[in-house]
């Protein structure tokens, strides 16, 4: 639904079920219920979805012709397969009864490449044969993920007649982009009736004997240069699926902690990612979050790279090769396009390919030009790559050309933003919702809009590539750099300063009148480093008040401002990547205690949540209790960057700083909160070379102890 020259995703009924399941590989995702079935109800979220279409939208399993009981589900820990137990209810078939919970149906689910594989086992525990018919009911209505949303459309495609054989069912829609899709259901065995709409597959059930049936369903588009059908049977697409996790983990350091919930967190967090994370032409690259951004995002991947890259720095190569290749070149003012801007998001999809949305390729965002910047810099320290420095180079330039020629619109030393694009975003920074950009008096400012944590990116990204201009030997870029961010410091001391706030404002607009308001963006301030030493600590009690610190973690508006709202998108929840950017922050400003209170907060948010995983976003209402934390209706789950944060809370705790170009490992003032007692980092990768260390809690202060060492690695502990 557009809103204020923005998009929401619109909410005009309850879930279907409030703990959905999800699955993806590559570029397909499904969304299912906790039975395994896709339900054309509630938010109308679940489906199988293949680049920006809903390929399938209903796939629901009866037994003869009533729901089975649900025992439970589950996802594997690695996230490779959904497993669902199912048993009968009371059955009167032909004079004779089947006892409820005679029969086991076992179904387990994954996907593979652009295929949904389903194995459907079932168990009778009676004492006589039984025969019982298991009845699949399935649609495809191939809309757009944004139609999903809930935008509305005055012309779709043509839905094609499907075309039933034996053992499949092929649905087809030529869409107004003259591509063809198609989804193809195939069953084994042969179903005793097959129809466009359900199938019927009859089983005679010998007393403990199991019989199988394997049902896939496979997504395609005509431009795509593959057979079709092209799926693997059940078993080889399952080793594949298996394999590909192993060796996708094994890019990854590996921690071990003595807080079994705490690794359950960090399992969690890491096979979230791993699924998140696709292969793309440049490398790989982790797609926002399951349903609504299943795509590259520009700043969402480089803040989750931030947070992890300690982890796993192929991931910042794949990061930076992609957005680079994707760089503006041209001025587009429908995509907000310039020169040497980032990308902000990149759709398919029919209505993108249409131009209906603007978002085919869209570059309205303020700050991913400068997280590029900022990731490139922090990509050389972690790994001394200088030859994909070298490579990257002219994007580098492009990039910080963009930040002085067009990012600064009116030439008042400010990054600011100014939607040009009939149809895209009114606010471009990390909060991008409508209403979230206001006045103390909830007015909305004129623009061009600066805000505060912008410039903060933008004075750190100019600071830390002047390093880079050193190392290859540009020196005056090196020197003119640091003396524009030192300028930029001064000056965003001046103007963005607000005294009777203890915090800087959220804003300058277009007149340069301050936003007044108590915004979690000064906190990500203390992230780039540009507040000064004693507004750091003003900003960091702030946050850590009622006005803010929810139990959980930080809201995004104070709860005192005008159109604060806790179970609002942006204006008073709590974004889990959000406040442990703010942690990170607070610790390299020497206020430990209050990151490592943040630290617990989130860790003990996480046990209330499906899963152990963190969504997108939850309600800012203040903590009760022992109860959980209050859910957003449509938040992602998983999401890249709330998968990310407890990476970058852990990193930040341990004070640990890796230096390659120096074959360096420094932890800094090591903390642990006290739920930890204990923690095990292995194959910590350092170039080519690579150690295991172990640190432990004391009452007061952390041992560092040296386990393993390969290589000419040098590690140092600060206290």
């Amino acid at each position: 639904m557009q809103i204020g020259d923005t998009y929401y995703v619109r909410v005009c009924s309850p879930f279907a079920d409030d703990r959905t399941r999800v699955l993806k590989h590559k570029e397909t995702f499904g969304v299912f219920d906790r039975r395994g079935d896709i339900q054309p109800l509630g938010l109308g979220d679940q489906g199988l979805y293949y680049r920006g279409t809903r390929h399938l939208n209903e796939s629901v399993l009866f037994i003869e012709k009533s729901y089975p009981l649900f025992l439970s589900s589950t996802i594997r820990e690695d996230n490779a397969m959904f497993t669902i137990d199912l048993s009968n209810p009371e059955i009167e078939k032909e004079g004779k009864i089947i006892r409820q919970q005679t029969l086991l149906i076992t179904r387990s689910k994954f996907i593979w490449e652009s295929c949904l594989y389903e194995e459907i086992c079932i168990c009778n525990y009676g004492e006589v044969p039984v025969q019982v018919i298991l009845l699949f009911k399935f649609n495809a209505d191939f809309v757009d993920l944004f139609e999903v949303r809930g935008t509305k459309r005055k012309k779709r495609g043509q839905l094609l007649d499907p075309v039933v054989t034996e053992q499949s069912v092929l649905f087809q829609y030529l869409g107004l982009d003259n591509i063809l899709r198609q989804t193809l259901l195939f069953f084994d065995p042969k179903p005793l009736n097959l129809c466009a709409t359900s199938a019927a597959v009859s089983l005679e059930l010998i007393p403990r004997k199991e019989k199988l049936i394997h049902l896939s369903v496979e997504c395609f588009q005509s431009h795509e240069k593959r057979a079709f059908p092209s799926f693997l049977n059940y078993k080889e697409a399952s080793n594949k699926s298996i394999e590909a996790y192993k060796e996708s983990e094994k890019k990854w350091c590996k921690i071990w902690t003595s807080n079994s919930q705490f690794n359950g967190w960090i399992n969690r967090s890491l096979s979230d990612l791993l699924m998140l994370i696709t292969e793309t032409p440049q490398g790989p690259f982790p797609y926002a979050g399951v349903p609504w951004f299943c795509t590259p995002f520009g700043r969402d991947g480089i803040i989750t790279t931030l947070e992890c890259l300690w982890l796993a720095p192929e991931l910042g190569k794949g990061v930076l090769s992609f957005l680079a290749a994707n760089q503006a070149k041209d001025f587009d003012i429908e995509a907000d396009a310039e020169p040497g801007k980032i990308l902000h998001e990149t759709r398919e999809g029919e209505m993108a390919n249409l131009g209906e949305i603007p978002f085919r390729k869209y570059y309205g965002s303020i700050d991913a030009t400068c997280l590029f910047l900022l990731l490139a810099a922090e990509y050389y320290q972690r790994t001394a790559d200088r030859k994909f420095i070298e490579e990257i180079w002219p994007n580098i330039e492009l990039a910080l050309l963009w930040i002085d020629r067009y990012g600064d619109i009116d030439g008042d030393g400010f990054v600011e933003y100014r939607r040009r694009s009939s149809r895209g975003l009114t606010n471009q920074g990390w909060k991008d919702s409508f209403d979230s950009v206001f006045q103390k008096d909830g007015s909305f400012p004129v623009g061009p809009i600066a805000l505060c944590e912008v410039q903060g990116f933008v004075f750190a990204a100019k600071k830390k590539i002047a390093y880079l201009a050193s190392v290859l030997g540009q020196i005056s870029l090196h020197d003119r750099l640091l003396k524009e961010a030192e300028i930029l410091k001064e000056k965003f001391e001046k103007e963005f300063w607000v005294e009777e706030l203890s915090s800087y404002a959220l804003a300058l607009d277009g007149r340069k009148e301050k936003c007044k308001v108590l915004a979690s963006n000064a906190g990500l301030c203390l992230y780039t480093g540009i507040a000064k030493q004693d507004k750091a600590e003003l900003i960091g009690k702030l946050l850590m008040s009622d006005k803010f610190f929810t139990g959980w973690g930080i809201r995004t508006v104070a709860s005192t401002e005008v159109r604060y709202n806790p179970i609002s998108y942006h204006n008073g929840s709590v974004w889990p990547f959000d406040t442990a950017f703010i942690a990170a922050g607070m610790m390299s400003y020497g206020m430990k205690e209050m990151a490592i209170k943040l630290f617990k907060g989130l860790f003990e948010a996480s046990l209330f949540f499906d899963l152990q995983r963190l969504p997108e976003l939850f309600g800012g209402i203040a903590r009760r209790g022992q109860e959980g934390p209050t859910l957003y209706p449509v938040a992602c789950a998983p999401h890249a960057w709330s998968s990310g944060a407890v990476f970058l809370l852990l990193q930040s705790a341990i004070g640990l700083k890796i230096d390659a170009t120096k074959n360096l490992v420094i932890f800094e003032e090591p903390r642990l909160p006290d739920f930890l007692d204990k923690v095990i980092i292995q194959d910590l990768k350092v170039g080519d070379w690579r150690i295991d260390v172990e640190l432990s809690r004391y009452p007061h202060n952390v041992g560092v102890r040296l386990l393993k060492k390969e290589g000419e690695v040098k590690l140092i502990v600060i206290d």
